[in-house]
């Protein structure tokens, strides 16, 4: 069973402090574990901590703290011990197999080829047979039967975020078949569809404003480094900056209330996969489930909407249902000729 991440993170605080080697008491820890994440933790905790640490088998810490009553604080009887020195369980041991067969699927991209190496030397520091990899490789399948678009530029792109230097590029987009050349500053790169998209901020060569854009990479014809450093902007968080859209378009305009109707057959899929983080359920019924979202309202989001058929109907906003009308009554156009 995977451990809690707010307990492993109090764990480690705990190791911390302990490791200073100068006896804290019980309320220097709950202090230290307090500060340490940010948010208040109970007596009560640190000490159920402690225990675990000692004593619980599916941990497997096995960590000598004892109490120095001259002192009155704890302490680790092995000066040298750690829980960041423990061996790798057979816990992490499975968990590193599936990463690297999660690899292997994408060994086409030249990143993840660039540290297959290395991947196989992590394999051999913490012993992983090469008979044992063998073995797993058929435990995880994941259909590429479509190609990843614009996966070549990736490299290039990646080494620029991590340099934090500006490129190049030339892009075609989909609305207008020219050519154009853009300064950009790489931020981060995503994935949508099987295609790959880099956002940042850039300027087109014939104007004047840099602005947030995003670059589905394969439009790019073409990519030059420079050296000119740039600096991320402290405000810009990637999963805050698509925390309100489905897909990758529009995701500075603002969210809105989107209440759907799902008959009993699609109800509970919906309620199984949630279509985005905010779904919250109003209703539910033998004849299907109400739900609300809080999202921008964009060309992905129309189109999975439009993905569930009759199964679905838009309750709110009014505009949000009169576009998806239209969109229906197009289709039905279509095949009335």
């Amino acid at each position: 069973m995977p451990l809690n991440k707010n307990a492993m993170a109090r764990y480690k605080a705990i190791d911390e402090r302990l490791r200073r080697k100068d006896y804290p008491s019980l309320e220097k820890l709950v202090n230290y574990v307090s500060q340490k994440l940010g948010k208040s933790v109970s007596v009560r905790t640190i000490q159920k901590d402690l225990y675990d640490m000692r004593y619980s088998a599916e941990l497997n810490f096995k960590a000598p703290i004892d109490y120095h009553y001259q002192r009155r604080g704890y302490y680790y009887k092995e000066p040298n011990y750690s829980i960041n020195s423990l061996p790798v369980t057979e816990y992490d041991l499975n968990g590193l197999e599936i990463a690297i067969n999660i690899l292997e699927h994408f060994k086409h991209i030249t990143l993840i080829r660039r540290f297959e190496d290395a991947i196989r030397q992590i394999a051999d520091a913490v012993k992983i047979s090469k008979e044992r990899l063998v073995q797993s490789q058929g435990m995880l399948h994941i259909d590429l039967s479509a190609e990843y678009a614009g996966a070549r530029w990736i490299e290039d792109l990646a080494e620029a975020i991590v340099n934090r230097n500006w490129v190049k590029i030339k892009h075609k987009s989909y609305q207008r078949n020219e050519e154009h050349e853009y300064r950009l500053a790489p931020y981060h790169i995503r994935e949508y569809q099987h295609r790959f998209y880099v956002v940042g901020m850039s300027k087109r060569k014939d104007q004047q404003e840099n602005k947030v854009r995003i670059f589905g990479l394969d439009r790019i014809t073409n990519i030059w480094p420079t050296r000119d450093h740039f600096d991320v902007p402290e405000n810009f968080e990637p999963h805050k900056y698509f925390a309100n859209i489905i897909g990758i378009s529009n995701p500075e305009n603002d969210p809105e209330d989107i209440e759907l109707w799902f008959d009993a057959q699609q109800c509970k899929y919906v309620l199984n996969h949630p279509i985005h983080a905010s779904q919250q359920l109003l209703e539910q019924t033998e004849d299907g489930c109400r739900v609300r979202l809080k999202l921008v309202i964009n060309y992905e989001l129309m189109m999975l909407l439009l993905s569930y058929g009759s199964h679905v109907k838009v309750l709110s906003p009014a505009h949000l249902a009169r576009q998806i009308q239209e969109e229906i009554q197009k289709m039905a156009a279509q095949y009335a000729r």
